[in-house]
């Protein structure tokens, strides 16, 4: 098993990390400059107050109240990468629709799908509006795109529209993922290559609670049942969770122990534009046959 301490993405065309600190980052995510909390950020800001006075919206907590403080910002915007576009949009929950740091895992999957030469199927779990999803299809595998957000899905249709991918083999299914992946295995679905990406705590449609702690290592020796005897990948990524880099690595490459392959785990970040710093955003592990 390897520890990959901090993965970057490259430069990215639609997204800059401007600086960061005092529980805050400023962002240029396409044509608009953002400024939203983050409590990584424990440092001092690099830039002058007057840089940050000038985000087009800024995200505000105030106890138990948020809301985004906006001067003109499109209700969404095209954002592009790689050949795919999709879009970005202001939520009430102070995310954006796409968390530039996962260009990593999107790239690594990528790569392993060019290296491939039989049809291959992908299940995405958490998938959210689908990015990671429309990669893989990109790379014509069959995918499975699982939800419990039907918001969630829709916008991840619109993006997939977006992109030019209608024609590309996605099913799109809202539904808790767990009680899906156990669908599968009793309906002897396999898969080559599963991307995981739980919230530390969520609901299901059908109300299901997922709690990491609790439910994570049955979801994972599910996800094991449903691969193929020659699998590719499995990507997993965890936010806000209460454990350790290493734990989901010895968890992953404990559950992959019967496959030939390597498991790596670390941590996601983004670099600051015009300084090293790094802001840390999640924790990975991930496990390839090669």
């Amino acid at each position: 098993m390897n520890s990959i301490p901090v993965l970057s993405p490259v430069t990215l065309p639609w997204y800059q990390l401007l600086d960061s600190g005092n529980g805050e980052k400023l962002e240029q995510v396409g044509n608009y400059r953002l400024r939203r909390p983050d409590s990584q950020a424990l440092w001092t800001p690099n830039l002058s107050t007057d840089e940050w006075q000038k985000a087009d919206a800024m995200f505000n907590r105030d106890g138990t109240s948020a809301e985004w403080i906006t001067k003109k910002v499109s209700e969404k915007w095209e954002l592009q990468h790689d050949g795919l576009k999709f879009l970005a949009k202001l939520t009430p929950f102070g995310h954006i629709g796409v968390f530039p740091e996962q260009a990593v895992q999107w790239k690594f999957m990528s790569d392993a799908l060019k290296q491939t030469h039989k049809p291959t199927k992908v299940l995405s779990l958490f998938s959210y509006t689908g990015i990671a999803s429309l990669v893989a299809a990109q790379h014509d595998a069959h995918v499975t795109h699982v939800d419990a957000s039907k918001p969630a899905i829709s916008w991840a249709v619109e993006n997939q529209k977006l992109s030019g991918l209608e024609d590309k083999p996605i099913r799109w299914i809202i539904d808790d993922a767990l009680k899906f992946v156990k669908r599968e295995i009793r309906r002897e679905v396999r898969y080559d290559g599963i991307v995981l990406d739980p919230p530390k705590y969520g609901r299901g449609p059908g109300g299901e609670v997922w709690q990491f702690e609790d439910s994570f290592t049955q979801l994972l020796d599910a996800c094991r049942q449903v691969l193929t005897p020659d699998p590719l990948f499995v990507i997993v990524t965890a936010y806000a969770i209460p454990i350790s880099a290493v734990s989901l690595g010895n968890v992953l490459e404990q559950t992959m122990r019967e496959f030939s392959g390597k498991t790596e785990y670390g941590e996601l970040a983004l670099q600051e534009e015009n300084s090293n710093r790094l802001l840390p955003t999640s924790l990975f592990t991930r496990w390839s046959k090669s």
